[in-house]
């Protein structure tokens, strides 16, 4: 009787004991909740792919596998190590250092192609797993490094987009992820019948393109084709459509191949054409001479005298080659490129005019397009402008723009006067629903009448040139060399120079505009005999591939 009495006493105890523990961790600490035994696991959905305007690919994901292994479950090390490196080939010892026997899971390595997959599948032993990875491939390599941008990681080692397209349409580009939530046990392991919740991820966004990789693959050919040939530091070159602002190619070299960005320094990212500033030389003179006509105080048969230098405070402004020519017109001036003329149209729009049409064009300000890294340029305040400073802008040198706000102000010149958003994405497509970008205009700056003025002049700028240039015969092409002296150090280097060439085609109605910009060629430091060719070369193959009949007469 009294053992059992201990008994029940001690079997009273225990079931104290268990209260007690029960009331401890649902109660006082607020444990054993369903929501201690749900383990959440996020599902990423697959990134939006990004086409080019014929649909045909530009970035897509590639299937590829992480190779893991649970050391503890494998019997034959040495044999295994061996098999994995002749198949990866990155070391036995590399191998063996990652099957650490003390870890239940190690990852060996990341991006395993199909045919690895298929080979290791072979040989593979308990112990020895794939996980599926999608990664981003981009099938043209560097055609478009600068206006795609590439997926990296973050500080959490999640996938983001960076710069270019990857970076500014991140959001639309990642999805959602979706979630599974698996109600476990106390050892961690799923409870197959209890709490099994699943929310799929949705994919992200496609990205359609204004971009013609056709032409893409034209101008960055060119590009590179001319750079080698006047040995220029860098350079790139632009193809919009200057009714609407779309940009048809964009390259710059040197680039990179964004599926191994991170073998290339991380300057090299960045897209020269929209971050960085430079100052563009006579290429903006047809700005400043559209604002003049627009304002009416000349027309392009009115004279003025070129007879020397322009002395303003304690600076005299001279043309680049100090060839006067007396009476001219204000077609000659941009013909000639005349600094001292263009000093003579800046003085007749007056000051606050002339920084009011600089605004107008959009200058110190960004263009607004589609693209992660854009810089708005470096406009001075009004208040911190010298005469000195009015005069040489009116011939490109002492602004500091990019070449985007370049090519949109020129495009305003010669598309009716309307300054134009340019942008890249013209369908954004999620499934069934898509947007579509429009063109948007800004502003007006411009009347028709003096766009077509301004066409025809720069027509007659392309005619008058004496260089041996290689013209498509039988189109009217207007455009406007630039040649402008690198500051360095507040002082120019006139050994160091920004050559460039921007024009039209056809004149009358124009299908494409382009812009080419070398920084420092060694051949020349003349935009027309560096820049100017690889604009004469794009513009043949383009007015070929647009199929764009001539409309005069071929000699």
């Amino acid at each position: 009787m009294f053992k059992l009495k201990v008994l029940f006493f001690l079997l009273t105890l225990f079931f104290i004991a268990i209260i007690v523990k029960l009331f401890y961790l649902q109660i006082l600490t607020q444990k054993g909740h369903i929501s201690d035994y749900l383990k959440t696991q996020k599902i990423y959905p697959e990134r939006g792919k990004i086409y080019d305007r014929s649909n045909q690919p530009l970035v897509v994901n590639q299937l590829q596998y992480l190779l893991f292994a649970e050391p503890k479950l494998i019997k034959d090390k040495d044999s295994v190590i061996k098999k994995i490196n002749d198949v990866l080939n990155i070391g036995e010892s590399t191998v063996e250092a990652k099957l650490d026997m003390s870890k239940s899971w190690v990852a060996i390595k990341n991006g395993i192609t199909k045919d690895q997959k298929d080979k290791l599948e072979k040989f593979i032993p308990i112990g020895i797993g794939f996980d599926d990875q999608s990664v981003r491939f981009y099938p043209e390599a560097s055609l478009a490094a600068h206006l795609l941008g590439f997926v990296g990681k973050n500080n959490e080692g999640d996938n983001i987009g960076s710069y270019g397209l990857e970076g500014f349409y991140e959001q639309e580009l990642v999805g959602l992820p979706g979630l599974v939530n698996s109600e476990r046990d106390l050892f961690g392991k799923p409870i197959f019948i209890g709490t099994q919740e699943r929310v799929e991820s949705q994919p992200g966004s496609d990205l359609i393109l204004s971009i013609d990789k056709s032409v893409q693959n034209i101008v960055k050919e060119k590009l590179k084709e001319g750079m080698e040939k006047s040995s220029a530091k860098d350079g790139c070159a632009v193809a919009v459509n200057p009714n609407t602002m779309e940009i048809l190619a964009m390259s710059c070299l040197p680039d990179y191949d964004p599926t191994t960005y991170n073998k290339y320094p991380e300057e090299v990212f960045k897209n020269p054409l929209i971050a960085n500033v430079y100052e563009p030389g006579s290429t903006f003179k047809p700005l400043v001479m559209a604002a003049a006509l627009q304002e009416g105080v000349v027309k392009p048969e009115s004279t003025m005298e070129e007879k020397g230098g322009v002395t303003i405070g304690d600076y005299t402004i001279n043309n680049f080659d100090n060839v006067n020519e007396g009476k001219i017109t204000m077609t000659r001036v941009l013909e000639k490129s005349s600094n001292i003329g263009m000093v003579y149209v800046q003085s007749k729009i007056g000051n606050d005019m002339f920084y009011n049409y600089l605004k107008k064009y959009g200058f110190g300000d960004p263009t607004g397009i589609d693209l992660e890294g854009e810089s708005g340029g470096s406009l001075k305040k009004r208040s911190d402008w010298y005469p000195i400073d009015y005069a040489t802008a009116a011939f490109g040198q002492g602004i500091g723009i990019t070449q985007l706000q370049l090519i949109r102000g020129f495009a305003a010149v010669i598309n009716g006067g309307k300054l134009l958003r340019p942008y890249i994405v013209e369908k954004v497509v999620n499934g069934e629903k898509q947007k579509e970008r429009q063109p948007s205009v800004v502003r007006r700056i411009l009347s028709e009448k003096t766009s077509a003025e301004m066409r025809k002049m720069l027509v007659s700028v392309v005619d008058a040139q004496h260089i041996n240039w290689d013209r498509p015969p039988g189109y009217k092409v207007g455009g406007k060399t630039g040649t402008a002296q690198i500051a360095i150090k507040g002082h120019y280097d006139p050994t160091k120079t920004i050559a460039s060439f921007i024009g039209f085609a056809p004149a009358d109605k124009p299908k494409f505009l382009i812009l080419v910009v070398l920084r420092e060629p060694g051949l020349s430091g003349f935009g027309s005999t560096t820049a100017a060719p690889i604009f004469w070369a794009i513009t043949k193959d383009l007015l070929s591939y647009y199929n764009i009949v001539p409309t005069e007469p071929i000699p």
